[in-house]
């Protein structure tokens, strides 16, 4: 049976003061606990963990970053890549030993028009980013002689599904864990109070963003297990981001600076990553900055290529000893993102997040390193995907591998329309992907189809206009071409 809300939830009453907004949460709670306790046994810790994020949101809610007080990193705290010690082969296999590789598998493919976990999009050869994932783990245990293993932090909207894909990997040479990250409920924006009443309505909860990260690794049991079989470092990346492989040179540089706890890859930024995070020095710690804690008149300043020239990939190395002290130690940082939507049914909420990197400020002698960009190549909308599908890469080993035939190293400007924003009407838009190798931008707006082996070169701008169809016949070359208007191709 469905519980009833209090009147004061029912008529969304604005409460006092914060004392009042705690008290009616762990009242709310409570009740959510006990029907939910059936469906789900850790109810109790997750209430208990939401409770401090929360208290700790209302707490940091009204301040600002004094933007007065911000100031690049010095320069040892942010290493070029090409700094980093060179590989010696004959320590790559122990220092491979101590690594665990971690993917961010919390994320549904519902953007992109897929139903189930994001990680079972084929992206590549009808392969999709676990498949990738697994091939590389394989390969360097294969090669080495070592077990490192793969460890995915799910959520309670891909861990059933994620669990039943993991099967056809039962006879690959990798060790795969997993773990779920919390499940916690959303809140409304008008009276910070919950919005379930039990685990009926999955859309009422939300897993609280990659920061999550510690927490589920602690209580989950799995941090122990890894340090246990003898990890020092784990290696934590988004699982849509393809150029996220395990470096030999960062581990080189980890064995050789002991003492670094935290090294966060950021690349150079460019025009399309001006709302990425990036590293700043403040109060004497390095810190990352999200746009979401940027004051509104400061927006413009942080996009700026000039004043923040890297961007943070998401791309982590971190201690698992550092970890465990600073949960245990009760030192562990990060900020609070306040993320605000509006349901399907109109109810404004609110989701209380973390952001993983944003811990680096608990670590010793944290740095960023600068990477190269082919290390941040994240799959987040169809423009992405037609870029790895493409013959720009390779795969080797489960790794996508630039083609020595582009010319240009850096990839094409990619900008598909809504017709193709789902990935089954992009697939059903092009015979088959486009030769790209000499493609610089890519702008493609309204109906749009791709015959066979179209060739792209140079600037190519294709806009049908409302009503109007463009058909690019098969073995169509386009140079520096503009298309507009209308042109189909028919079966005779």
């Amino acid at each position: 049976m469905a519980l009833n809300r209090t009147n004061s939830i029912q008529n969304l009453q604005r409460f006092s003061s914060p004392e009042e907004i705690v008290t009616a949460l762990h009242h709310e709670l409570d009740a959510i606990k006990a029907a939910c306790k059936k469906d789900d046994p850790d109810m109790d810790r997750a209430a208990e963990d939401f409770i401090v994020l929360f208290e700790q949101y209302l707490h940091e809610k009204g301040d600002c970053i004094d933007w007065g007080k911000i100031r690049p990193p010095a320069a040892d705290r942010i290493i070029p890549h090409r700094n980093l010690p060179a590989i010696r082969e004959d320590t790559t296999a122990d220092m491979l030993g101590k690594l665990a590789v971690l993917k961010l598998n919390g994320g549904l493919g519902t953007s992109m028009g897929c139903v189930g976990p994001k990680s079972a999009i084929s992206v590549r050869d009808d392969l999709s980013f676990l498949d990738l994932c697994v091939r590389q783990i394989e390969h360097l245990n294969d090669q080495h002689e070592v077990r490192v293993p793969l460890v995915l932090m799910n959520s309670f909207n891909t861990h059933v599904d994620t669990q039943m894909i993991l099967r056809k990997y039962k006879h690959k040479n990798v060790e795969i864990r997993t773990f779920n990250q919390s499940k916690f409920p959303r809140i409304y924006k008008e009276t910070l109070q919950p919005l379930p009443v039990d685990a009926s309505d999955s859309t009422e909860w939300y897993p609280p963003g990659h920061g999550d990260l510690y927490r589920s690794l602690m209580e989950s049991g799995e941090l122990d297990k890894l340090l246990d079989s003898g990890k020092e470092w784990l290696f934590v990346s988004n699982i849509d981001n393809l150029g996220a492989t395990v470096d030999p040179a960062m581990l080189q540089f980890l064995h050789e600076k002991p003492d670094c706890e935290f090294v966060m890859e950021v690349t150079d930024k460019t025009q399309a990553d001006v709302k990425g995070g990036t590293l700043i020095e403040y109060d004497d710690r390095i810190r990352l900055l999200e746009v979401a804690q940027v004051p509104k008149e400061f927006i413009e300043e942080f996009k700026s290529v000039t004043k923040f020239r890297v961007f943070n990939t998401n791309n982590l190395w971190i201690n698992l000893r550092a970890i465990k002290r600073v949960y245990d130690q009760e030192t562990l940082r990060m900020e609070i993102i306040e993320n605000t939507k509006t349901l399907d049914d109109g109810r404004h909420v609110i989701q209380l997040e973390q952001a993983v990197g944003s811990a680096i400020q608990s670590f010793h002698n944290a740095v960023g390193v600068n990477v190269p960009r082919s290390r941040f190549l994240p799959v987040k909308k169809t423009s992405d995907l037609l870029l790895v599908m493409s013959n720009l890469f390779a795969i080797s080993h489960g790794s996508l591998v630039l083609s020595e035939h582009r010319v240009f190293k850096h990839l094409p400007l990619v900008k598909l329309g809504d017709s193709f924003k789902k990935v089954d009407s992009f697939l059903r838009r092009f015979g088959n992907i486009p030769d790209m190798l000499e493609l610089d931008h890519l702008t493609v707006a309204g109906d749009v189809s791709f015959g066979r082996n179209v060739i792209l070169r140079g600037t190519v701008i294709i806009i049908a206009n409302e009503g109007e169809r463009i058909d690019i016949p098969p073995g169509a070359i386009l140079e520096n071409k503009i298309v507009t208007g209308n042109l189909r191709i028919m079966d005779h």
